[in-house]
């Protein structure tokens, strides 16, 4: 098997017969920590997490060396339509070795050079912090791809809620804020309880921002007469 790399529609080997060189570098993200100066004490006060409760990532780099196995005439028009595709575009990145995860961020041709039996080509790409599950719960899962060691199966949709419905949710590292669909039977919403504190989510689509998803399980508690879709992607470094 060839592995390569999904730049948006396009492969790297299926599309443009490009070969990684090498395997892909991927930066882990620089947290974004705040030290405060303790004049007169000892060490810093650390305020990495004091606004979130989490700490924040900056953006991440990949590159890309890949070799063409396309015949040396093709080179310039395939140069050109790479530069078209790809330069300065912001699109999702999945790694042929990785399938349940996508990267997303603004790609980059850097360098192509040639020589007289091959020409090589440096691809590089800024992307958000976390790469993300490549689906919803609300998506349909595509089996092919699903690995039975590390993947979630996430069933969050059209939950029954007849009085009242407990719900598990495993969570990822990133810290998410899920989407809640609901369809109460009398058109009042339902309630949903979280971490000790009770809220309220009328018929549509709601974010509740005090309901914000850890790594580990959590557990949401509805109460009411209805169905409740819970819209959820994890994402990890």
């Amino acid at each position: 098997m060839v592995y390569g790399v999904s730049f948006g529609g396009k492969h790297s080997f299926r599309d443009w017969k490009l070969l990684l060189n090498e395997r892909p570098k991927i930066t882990p993200p620089s947290p974004k920590t705040i030290y405060i100066d303790i004049p007169g004490g000892d060490g810093r006060l650390d305020l990495t997490e004091s606004l979130s409760g989490d700490v924040k990532y900056e953006t991440r780099s990949m590159e890309f060396i890949f070799i063409t196995t396309a015949a040396r005439k093709k080179w310039p028009v395939l140069y050109s339509e790479i530069l078209d595709y790809l330069h300065g575009q912001e699109m999702m990145i999945i790694l042929d070795e990785d399938t349940e995860h996508y990267y997303f961020g603004r790609v980059f041709v850097n360098e192509w050079k040639s020589s007289e039996k091959y020409s090589t080509i440096v691809v590089d790409a800024e992307v958000e912090p976390y790469k993300m599950e490549m689906f919803s719960s609300l998506e349909n899962w595509e089996w092919d791809s699903f690995n039975f060691e590390t993947g979630v199966i996430r069933e969050y949709s059209e939950l029954r809620v007849d009085g009242t419905l407990d719900f598990t949710v495993i969570g990822s590292r990133k810290k998410v804020i899920p989407r809640f669909i609901v369809h109460s039977d009398d058109g009042s919403g339902l309630q949903v309880a979280y971490n000790g504190n009770t809220y309220s989510i009328p018929d549509g689509t709601t974010q509740v921002v005090n309901i914000a998803i850890n790594s580990g399980t959590s557990v949401l508690t509805f109460t009411g007469n209805g169905t409740v879709s819970i819209d959820y992607r994890g994402g990890r470094l």
